[in-house]
């Protein structure tokens, strides 16, 4: 399962089974299925909440101001969103952007970490609380697990703020940077 097109087909192969999918009122309601998007042989993964309305009418994970923010973090870690993997918890968008309910996580989470074992990143980093909590299976905020790696199945999980959050909260860019330091400097010793 190591070769880059053995991982495409499974992804593919599990794109086209969410297409299908109606286990949740969330599909009746969207545009396009946000699957995810990037390298299939990424070593680091973004996971995000939910799809938002630009990433719905797009059927790509973070593409609105939220995504740009996000392109601009992955590039001052000297990477490009191309060798990286992105994907949300929801592959669909809650009506209104509103939160992600506890049944629609229990319901698409084995979808995400389908992706996770396909993709089989070195670094998995949590944006947000939903991504983080539904992940570590936690109540804990944020705030709390940011700053340090944790343990998802074997591989270290970075928690940091959501790029949504940095647009009302520019003060903890900070925080992301360093947070986002520690990713860059892992993956830099994985291969030194």
């Amino acid at each position: 399962m190591n070769t880059k097109e053995t991982k495409i087909k499974l992804l593919e192969e599990l794109r086209h089974e969410m297409l299908v999918c109606h286990k949740c009122p969330l599909s009746k309601t969207r545009t396009n299925l946000v699957f995810g998007v990037g390298n299939s042989m990424a070593d680091l993964m973004f996971i995000g909440e939910a799809p938002g309305r630009d990433e719905d009418l797009q059927g790509e994970p973070f593409v609105g101001r939220a995504g740009q923010l996000l392109t601009k973090i992955i590039e001052a870690i000297d990477m490009k969103r191309s060798d990286v993997y992105i994907a949300n918890v929801l592959k669909c968008r809650p009506p209104g952007n509103r939160n992600p309910l506890p049944e629609e996580i229990i319901i698409c989470i084995p979808y995400l970490i389908k992706q996770i074992e396909i993709i089989q990143p070195k670094v998995l980093c949590a944006l947000g609380a939903f991504a983080a909590q539904a992940l570590l299976n936690t109540k804990a905020p944020v705030g709390t697990l940011r700053g340090r790696f944790h343990d998802y199945k074997g591989v270290p999980m970075m928690v940091t703020f959501h790029p949504a959050y940095l647009l009302r909260n520019p003060n903890d860019k900070a925080k992301v940077w360093d947070d986002m330091k520690k990713v860059r400097d892992f993956l830099k010793n994985e291969f030194t």
